[in-house]
């Protein structure tokens, strides 16, 4: 996997971008992941790993503008009542091969499922799936890393 960086700072993180091209299809799946945290941030209160998984069809295995615009829709209904309130971080969102993920460490399941169906209220419905489950270790992240040559 390459890696490209674009320093993004939001409060206090540095996003970075990498490209893995799949060797049977050479197609791209492309990463967006945070590559350095601000010195204060605490892992540990987000033990809580959240995945939302988006399925398009594309012969290209990257979405059409318009999903890619419904998708950024999604992620921008997230934002204000996951990362700005401090109750979940997206750490990770990775694109290719028909399929999108976000990735999510959160103080609680729970409350970041409240808060995913406040802000998708008053929206249409979102072709997704979400998983969770405890990942207090960080370790899908950490291994995602472990693979990313800088």
């Amino acid at each position: 996997m390459s890696t490209a960086f674009s320093a993004e700072p939001t409060s206090g993180r540095e996003w970075a971008t990498a490209v893995s091209t799949q060797a049977k299809t050479d197609r791209k799946i492309i990463f967006r992941y945070i590559k350095e945290f601000q010195p204060a941030f605490q892992r540990s209160t987000y033990p809580n790993r959240i995945i939302i998984t988006w399925r398009y069809q594309s012969d290209s295995g990257l979405p059409s503008t318009s999903e890619r615009t419904r998708m950024e829709r999604l992620e921008d209904l997230l934002e204000p009542v996951t990362e700005k309130t401090g109750l979940a971080t997206l750490v990770l969102v990775s694109t290719g091969e028909n399929l999108r993920e976000w990735i999510y460490y959160a103080q609680s399941e729970q409350r970041f499922f409240q808060a995913l169906n406040t802000a998708l209220a008053a929206e249409g419905r979102f072709p997704i799936e979400i998983h969770a489950g405890r990942d207090a270790s960080w370790k899908s992240y950490e291994e995602f890393r472990k693979g990313v040559r800088e």
